[in-house]
């Protein structure tokens, strides 16, 4: 699993019965304080009732909250890789060729480089990778 399936509640690891405890105790931090959040949401606009269906697990916003922070979160993980530090492959377009991310991990934003991902213009220049998109059990 990665960091993106535990904090979206789709990590499918059981592990070890103590590894499965562990997990299970993050999962409860994680539903509280998405609880928290969503406390915290405004009713107009839609913001709570677009995640009441989901109950106390918050998956929706969970997952809206990944999909806006998942940039950050990788260069929090990232900001001391070595500059010239490379992702293990070929994932910036850099004037539609594919290049390594070899800036600390990321795509180079100052000389055009972008992520790529499969029906996007490719404007994300911080996370060379989408396998947090495909399905767990397919990595």
């Amino acid at each position: 699993a990665d960091i993106g399936d535990i904090i979206r509640g789709k990590d499918l690891f059981l592990g070890n019965d103590k590894e499965k405890e562990k997990r299970d105790e993050l999962d409860d931090k994680l539903k509280k304080i998405f609880g928290n959040i969503y406390k915290d949401l405004k009713d107009g606009d839609g913001g709570k009732s677009r995640y009441k269906k989901d109950g106390d697990n918050f998956y929706q916003l969970r997952e809206d909250w990944w999909d806006a922070n998942r940039g950050t979160i990788w260069e929090a993980l990232t900001c001391e890789a070595p500059e010239h530090a490379s992702y293990f492959r070929k994932t910036c377009n850099y004037d539609g060729t594919l290049s390594d991310a070899i800036h600390k991990c990321r795509c180079d934003k100052d000389k055009g480089g972008k992520a790529i991902k499969a029906n996007d213009d490719g404007d994300v220049n911080i996370v060379p990778t989408y396998f947090d998109y495909v399905p767990q059990y397919l990595r």
